[in-house]
């Protein structure tokens, strides 16, 4: 079966979604979700939104997909075993060691891998289902049609985003938030700093794209610049015209971002997608007019434009049309344009049928004669009347606005209305539940073929408790689907126990020369091994600009090379990993420095050292233990783990496993920046704060698809581009700008 599966923030985001016949909705549950604006539902809450998406034939997923401290294992593990108990179908989990412990102590949970572990591979699919007991993986949102059939290849369920907004760093390796704002993404408390204002800056300060244009201070070509600042802001992701396309590729789940939206948005997107869906299941997909009035339906709801540039892969995945340059807030529908300015208001042409009440944006740009001190009005007015396709109507405006303005709907009301009919049709079924509940019936009896309640007349509105009342009758009901493979799950706890070891981390510091920024560190590396004594021992480890050249000065004990295999791990970056793996071999490389999941099952056919590090996640002991089993002889723990957190990873005994250590932050060379290079060198403490597809130097102009022969991109290597914040509430941060011979950017603290 396809599934379509639909965001539920709240149990009448819940209802929304059963009424616009999703298959399946996934939902928050307490603090372990990954969006800690939203706490999501509570067990009661839970129970009976699991009662009534199985009277409908629907599945109810919970999300426990942020990465876990020591102490709150526990806690997790238990509040799992709740969810199941109210009925849950599935957990979505990205930890691998909450991963470990739930398949320990709950063996017959159906487990999904959460996009956040950064599954961008088939490599990194059969991982996720042999080596941790993964029923299904949610892969990353970047990847292609294609890739997409590779990672279904596998015959394991793949699970891909259909719709919604974009994270423009990859799922999991974005430290951003943690690391400059002091809230984790990786927690769920995103600040979101991909939709601030940014000034793109070469080495001298000159601005190259930003909002320093409207400033005057800008240089380069106007003719070629991007107009606006929110130059990390992506547009919203949007497959309705791909869907036939996936379900050839053999994609089991389509899912829509959307835990925090309302039931307007989850019923709008869920309708359209439903139709497409069906469409394309039944072997008549929809043709270019019906996808084009769809794509129209769905920019009634809340979007910041639409993208599908990373289904079609190549540039479109990483140029500027990916990018919500202007604004990172609602774009709305072009309903119309201003055919006429009046004293205060406007008469609108109208090129599509708007409602009375419906909220109108009339973007109002000054002309290319317009005095530079006329600045731009995009005014929100209430449209007074109905209007259809091809009418004028005078719409009131307080605010003066140029004839030719774009018109755009930000609100419907329609759509809002037949969300709240839905939500209201979709309480008075689980009366009909609670009624049947007390008179000994099933749940399903309450419910004809086509999944309607039969025989409203009204009724009571479900109060709080209906659904403990019945929450019995429908798990006994409703069976768990067990693991495919059966019951033996891989043992992730079949540990030897050794010596604990710890580190304590130095001083960095930042070196510039010869037209390039690079970093080094030197660190004291004590490493305790419990109950045995104590070994100390002093390691340098450096950065440099140059392939395999340490960085000039004394650095004490010579650097550790080590072969870096990246943060992204897709179909394209695996001949470069086993290039890498064949360096380790030949001992050019002390290890193979793993950063992505995908990455393990190299390392290990190749049977070379391999360490384990940022963006693959180690918030805990039980998943350094998993990564030993697997093989790792050093693991690097995240920079932004607190001091408290680090030292409760290294309390545990036993949890070194065979790893010579333990050490704290992560590890990143600057230069070379991806597996195709040669050997780099690790160095503490340079994590990259995003790591995206996307190229931002895009931002200057056309690209020009040649990657390694880029000037801008090699200006970026040199230490010549710089993004500066310039949110008034931020400390105006520049970031350093680093591009790589596939067009991805990462940004670095400077």
């Amino acid at each position: 079966m396809v599934e379509l599966l639909a965001p539920a923030g709240t149990p009448d985001a819940l209802r929304a979604a059963l009424a616009a016949r999703a298959d399946a909705v996934y939902v928050g549950l307490g603090a372990f979700n990954a969006r800690a604006a939203n706490s999501g539902f509570s067990l009661g809450e839970l129970s009976e939104a699991c009662v009534l998406a199985h009277a409908r034939g629907a599945r109810v997923y919970v999300t426990l997909n942020v990465y876990v401290r020591d102490d709150e294992l526990d806690d997790a593990v238990a509040l799992a075993a709740r969810a199941l108990d109210a009925g849950a179908d599935a957990l979505i989990i990205a930890d691998m060691g909450l991963i470990s412990r739930v398949r320990a102590e709950l063996p017959e949970a159906e487990l999904h891998l959460s996009t956040q572990a950064g599954a961008q591979c088939a490599a990194a699919v059969d991982f996720a289902a042999y080596e941790l007991g993964v029923d299904r993986v949610t892969c990353a949102r970047e990847l292609s049609v294609a890739e997409l059939g590779g990672l279904c290849d596998t015959g394991v369920e793949i699970e891909a985003f259909c719709h919604g907004a974009i994270c423009i760093c990859y799922s999991g390796a974005c430290s951003y938030s943690a690391l400059m704002r002091g809230r984790s993404a990786n927690r769920g408390d995103c600040t979101q700093p991909c939709r601030l204002a940014y000034e793109l800056q070469d080495g001298s300060g000159a601005v190259l794209a930003g909002g320093a244009w409207e400033r005057g201070r800008a240089v380069g070509d106007p003719a070629t610049r991007l107009d606006g600042d929110r130059l990390l802001c992506p547009r919203d992701y949007l497959g309705i015209r791909h869907i036939g396309e996936m379900v050839e590729a053999g994609v089991s789940a389509f899912k829509i971002e959307g835990r925090m939206k309302g039931p307007d948005y989850v019923y709008n997107v869920v309708r359209c997608y439903r139709e497409a869906l069906d469409a394309a299941l039944a072997g008549r997909p929809l043709g270019d007019a019906e996808l084009g009035e769809l794509e129209a339906r769905l920019a009634r709801s809340f979007s910041r434009g639409f993208t599908s540039g990373y289904l079609e892969g190549g540039h479109a995945a990483t140029g500027a049309d990916l990018m919500s340059i202007a604004r990172a807030i609602n774009q709305g529908l072009c309903v119309g344009r201003v055919s006429e300015p009046r004293y205060e208001g406007a008469l609108v042409a109208f090129e599509r049928e708007v409602a009375a009440g419906d909220m109108l944006e009339i973007r109002s740009t000054p002309g290319p004669d317009a005095p530079a001190d006329v600045p731009r009005r995009w005014p929100i007015v209430s449209c007074p009347c109905d209007a259809r396709s091809g009418e004028e109507v005078f719409i009131p405006c307080k605010r003066k606005v140029e004839a030719g303005s774009a018109v755009h709907v930000v609100r419907s009301v329609g759509m809002i209305s037949d969300a709240e009919a839905a939500v209201r049709e979709m309480r008075e079924e689980e009366a009909h539940l609670a009624a049947a509940a007390s008179e000994g019936a099933s749940p399903d009896a309450c419910f004809d073929a086509t999944g309607a309640a039969p025989g409203r007349d009204g009724g009571p509105a479900a109060t709080a408790g209906v659904g403990l009342a019945i929450a019995e009758v429908a798990r006994s009901a409703h069976i768990r689907r067990r693991r495919e493979n059966g019951s033996d799950a891989p043992d992730c706890m079949d540990m030897a126990k050794h010596g604990q070891k710890a580190v304590e981390v130095g001083q960095k510091t930042v070196v510039k020369g010869q037209g390039a920024t690079a970093w080094r560190v030197s660190s004291e590396l004590e490493a305790v091994r419990g109950g045995d004594g104590v070994i100390a021992r002093t390691v340098a480890l450096a950065a440099t600009g140059t392939a395999g050249a340490p960085v000039e000065g004394d650095m004490g004990a010579s650097p550790r090379a080590v072969a870096d295999l990246g943060e992204v791990c897709r179909r394209e970056d695996l001949e470069d990993v086993r290039t890498a793996c064949e360096r380790v071999a030949r001992g050019e490389a002390a290890a193979a420095m793993v950063r992505n999941i995908g990455q393990i099952p190299a390392v290990r056919a190749a049977g070379v050292p391999w360490e384990a590090a940022p963006p693959l996640q180690v918030w805990n002991a039980e998943t350094v233990r998993v990564l030993v089993r697997l093989g790792a002889r050093r693991v690097w723990l995240p920079e932004e783990l607190a001091p408290e957190d680090l030292a409760s990873v290294r309390a545990h005994r036993g949890v070194a496993a065979g790893a010579s250590s333990i050490e704290s932050a992560g590890v990143r060379h600057l230069a070379p920046c991806h597996p195709g290079d040669a050997v780099g060198i690790a160095a503490e403490g340079t994590t990259p704060l995003m790591i995206t597809e996307h190229c931002l130097l895009t931002a200057e102009g056309p690209c020009s698809n040649d990657c390694p022969t880029c000037p801008r991109r090699l200006a970026s290597r040199a230490g010549d581009r710089f993004l500066v914040e310039l949110d008034r509430k931020s400390s105006g941060a520049r970031l350093a700008v680093l591009v790589d011979e596939k067009g991805r950017t990462r940004l670095y603290r400077v």
